[in-house]
């Protein structure tokens, strides 16, 4: 039986990992900087993870939603805490597709409405609601673009308040900063403006926090840099490490009725145990002033290059843009120089997610690479 192809594939079989390291099957080394997209945040093989997980495992690994699971409040405790959502509930699904289709069909459930307002070139992941709101035509099947979605270009306040007049509209979900889409970022003035118009117009405000959440940006959630308050916060990615976990954060004003939202898998034991061990380093750690100071650090090499056109993100969560396509590039950096990086949707930049654990020094060595493997 053959597997089905779902994505293009390097000539590569890591088979263990270590910080910001992964080793193939020949002991080959190579430098992480993509985290798997974005998912490895405390690094390849923890120690604190290893143990915590190894631990559960030896105990209880899953039983259904069905009993008591005291991990999950302690998740949400420790998760509340780190983050300043205290007051905010915590669903627990496997991943951000999840997260982003519970997100918009709670905002249905609470407002009565069926529209959704998402901004182009997003991407909230390809389960049915989630997918539709995607601006990428060659993931959206019939089925899911029979959904009433309106795509605006990100940054138009006066667009989006047009759209909300007809009255349908129960939730705007955007990206604070655009992943696989580019990078991009729109101003504060327009994430308050949001915020603002989705209150007076009476749709739920969905900030999609999936791929730059816990701590990706310096902050633990990139919209705190906005001083705004969202309805629904989505996450996941590096949320667990690399263990499948996903969730949605709902402010207390919103009504979650038993019975709206459920899941088989969603918050097992071994899930939480996997989240909580990645907040427990993330502050142990001091992880996300070391992802300012590295990014700092990163910037400023970047500066060097005269090739490099731009840098976007912020954060660990960085764009190089060239002024030619960087497919082979990327093949030089992992053939050649045994680099991770990342595409996007932009087919000059090249996409750079490396875990929160990364140091000065394998900033230093990817740019001694990229100046060999620069055409």
């Amino acid at each position: 039986m053959n597997l089905f192809n779902v994505y293009p594939l390097f000539d590569i079989t890591p088979v263990k990992g270590n910080d910001v390291h992964v080793y193939d099957e020949k002991g080959a080394e190579y430098l992480d900087l993509y985290g798997g997209h974005a998912v490895i945040s405390v690094g390849h093989s923890h120690p604190i993870y290893v143990k915590n997980l190894s631990d559960q495992l030896s105990k209880l690994g899953f039983y259904s939603n069905s009993i008591q699971n005291p991990l999950q409040q302690r998740l949400a405790n420790a998760l509340g805490a780190l983050s300043g959502c205290e007051d905010y509930q915590l669903f627990l699904c496997n991943s951000g597709a999840e997260a982003n289709e519970n997100a918009l069909k709670l905002a249905s459930f609470h407002t009565g409405k069926s529209k959704v307002i998402a901004f182009k070139n997003g991407f909230h992941g390809r389960t049915s609601a989630a997918v539709a709101a995607t601006d990428n035509p060659n993931i959206v099947a019939p089925i899911n673009a029979q959904q009433a979605v309106d795509l605006l270009p990100l940054g138009d306040l006066e667009a989006l308040e047009k759209s909300l007049q007809h009255k349908d509209v129960c939730a705007i979900i955007v990206e604070c900063i655009q992943g696989i889409g580019g990078l991009d970022e729109s101003t504060t003035t327009f994430y308050q403006g949001v915020a603002k118009l989705s209150k007076k117009y009476g749709a739920l405000f969905i900030v999609d926090e999936v791929q730059s959440g816990f701590g990706r940006t310096g902050d633990f959630f990139a919209f705190q840099k906005h001083d705004i308050q969202p309805d629904i916060i989505s996450m996941a990615k590096g949320m667990g490490n690399g263990f499948p976990v996903g969730g949605i954060l709902i402010h207390p004003d919103i009504e979650a009725s038993f019975g709206l939202l459920g899941t088989t898998f969603g918050g097992n034991h071994l899930a939480c145990a996997a989240s909580l061990s990645v907040l427990e380093v993330l502050k142990q750690d001091e992880l996300l002033k070391n992802v300012k100071d590295i990014s700092d650090y990163f910037f400023s090499k970047a500066q060097t290059l005269p090739e490099i056109k731009n840098v976007k993100g912020r954060g660990l969560m960085l764009g190089l843009e060239f002024d030619f396509p960087v497919a082979d590039l990327r093949k030089k950096l992992i053939y050649e120089h045994r680099i991770f990086t990342g595409s996007a949707k932009n087919p000059k930049l090249l996409r750079i997610l490396p875990p929160l654990t990364i140091q000065k020094k394998h900033i230093d060595h990817f740019f001694n690479a990229l100046k060999k493997a620069l055409p």
